[in-house]
């Protein structure tokens, strides 16, 4: 039987987002199945979520732009030998730079093995490259393994693993639609969502390329042709970002939807969030490399409309395709929502991109490079 792995992940922080939250994923996974997980960052407030999960912390600010950053590479290095670690994931541009250069310092026979993650579309470049350079690269997207095979051409095929992010089904279950307590309670909150009308649903953080501005304009015609929605768009409202909270505040003013909107913080109950609504919609301006909310709002058995690039488009062709309009169309995504709202969608009846499926596949792929290693080894 062999000994358990000793896997090192590499972030910046652990602060918030898919990056951190796959990091934790798995560390949580590693140690249910007997493997010893260990995180380097500069910590954060998911600190001590991580620690809970049986998961070791080591503070390095290995996410630092700074060209001191560099002198994290010997103490890495060191770590890498004291802890005899198996396997280094590196999940973030900087940190995998510095761990590169931490494990060309250690002689091949005794060097740990090299995996990365590509979590995003990050413009091309020589500083990005290093994502493509792992043992074994995880692209979460088959949209993300072809713009690495497109713009890192000298990348080998052969290394690529598509692991798609998932979803833990316990969290967000699927709920009979529709659900009136969860729409009450939401409502009671927030007293504009109250009312007979359908909800819209768009999470996302307070910046422009998430598509608030298409969702104000998709409310406002639907209003115009009779249909009395409602808009609720949490994460929106952002500390640091009230500006845009206003902009957005003032175009919805004047589109004559105020009085049918809520703009807000993140919510902390997102799945209560995808129960109370009646459609969802993904409409970020760039590309996503995945696409979680996606997979959620199906996931509790909402219906997703969004625009048909980047991950969100390959999710949505996948499980619900009349959700999927043309980048940008206004006319098609009106058209679109009136449909599925005037009738729902047949969903997928189970979702395959669940969080115990990507957990499996990454260990997995650290299960075959330990095996590479064996057989290299004799």
């Amino acid at each position: 039987m062999p000994r358990p792995l000793t896997v090192v992940q590499l972030l910046p922080a652990l602060e918030s987002g898919g990056v951190e939250r796959s990091t934790l994923e798995i560390a949580d996974a590693l140690v249910r199945a007997g493997h010893r997980a260990i995180v380097v960052s500069a910590g954060g407030r998911l600190l001590p979520r991580l620690l809970a999960s049986g998961a070791e912390h080591v503070e390095l600010d290995v996410g630092r732009k700074s060209p001191l950053v560099v002198r994290h590479v010997p103490a890495l290095r060191r770590l890498f030998a004291r802890e005899r670690v198996d396997i280094v994931h590196a999940r973030s541009r900087l940190p995998a730079w510095v761990g590169w250069r931490a494990l060309r310092g250690i002689p091949a026979p005794l060097r740990p093995r090299f995996v990365t993650t590509v979590h995003g579309l990050n413009s091309p470049s020589r500083y990005s490259a290093i994502m493509a350079r792992g043992e074994r690269v995880v692209c979460v997207s088959e949209t993300v393994r072809d713009f690495v095979l497109h713009h890192y051409p000298r990348t080998d095929p052969a290394v690529l693993r598509v692991i798609p992010r998932g979803v833990d089904p316990a969290e967000f279950p699927r709920v009979a639609w529709p659900d009136r307590g969860a729409r009450a309670r939401v409502a009671a909150r927030h007293a504009v969502l109250g009312g007979e009308g359908p909800l819209l649903l768009l999470p996302g953080r307070g910046t422009r390329l998430k598509g608030h501005m298409d969702a104000i304009v998709l409310l406002a015609a639907l209003r115009v042709h009779g249909v009395d929605a409602r808009l609720w768009m949490p994460g929106a409202l952002q500390e640091g970002r009230k500006a845009y909270g206003a902009e957005l505040r003032r175009r919805a003013l004047e589109a004559g939807v105020d009085h049918a909107i809520a703009i807000t913080p993140a919510t902390g109950a997102i799945a209560e969030a995808f129960a109370a609504s009646d459609l969802v919609l993904q409409l970020s301006r760039k590309p996503e490399s995945f696409g979680r909310t996606v997979v959620e709002a199906l996931s509790v058995g909402r219906p997703v409309v969004g625009w048909d690039h980047g991950g969100v488009g390959e999710l949505l062709r996948a499980l619900q395709p009349a959700g999927a309009v043309a980048p940008f169309d206004a006319d098609a995504l009106l058209r679109t929502v009136r449909a599925a709202l005037a009738r729902p969608p047949s969903l997928p009846d189970t979702i395959a991109f669940t969080l115990q499926a990507m957990q499996d596949a990454t260990l997995s792929v650290y299960d075959e490079l330990r095996d590479a290693h064996a057989s290299d080894a004799r």
